[in-house]
């Protein structure tokens, strides 16, 4: 599987971006999505995951609010809609897929998922 990430760009605080996930060589069936983001000199961070299958999405608690994960079956892609953008959540944004369906408490663990992304940077000026 390969995974293509984009959308990311400079943003105003306040602002909004919208990041693509798209998965190559399979499609996402019976998966778990995720992201995460990475700021510079920081441990990785889940965002939030959602399960194929039936759709269920799980939030990272900070998360939860600004960010909207959703998807496009047909397309094969997952979206993390990022508003009211804030200078701390400027990151690397990586998204990441486990070939089986998830529990809540792993989906947050990047160790659960087997192909990365290259990642996308987003940069939220103040």
């Amino acid at each position: 599987v390969q995974l293509q990430a984009s959308g990311g760009g400079l943003v105003q605080t306040g602002g909004s971006l919208r990041l693509s996930c798209e998965a190559s060589g399979r499609t996402f069936s019976g998966s778990t999505v995720a992201w995460f983001r990475q700021a510079p000199g920081k441990e990785r961070e889940f965002v939030g995951a959602i399960r194929w299958a039936n759709g269920q999405i799980f939030y990272a608690g900070s998360m939860r609010g600004r960010f909207t994960i959703s998807r496009d079956r047909a397309k094969n892609t997952m979206y993390v809609q990022l508003n009211s953008l804030k200078p701390e959540d400027t990151a690397v944004y990586y998204c990441a897929a486990a070939l089986r369906t998830l529990i809540q408490s792993s989906a947050s663990t990047d160790a659960e998922y087997e192909y990365w992304g290259q990642g996308t940077l987003v940069t939220v000026s103040s």
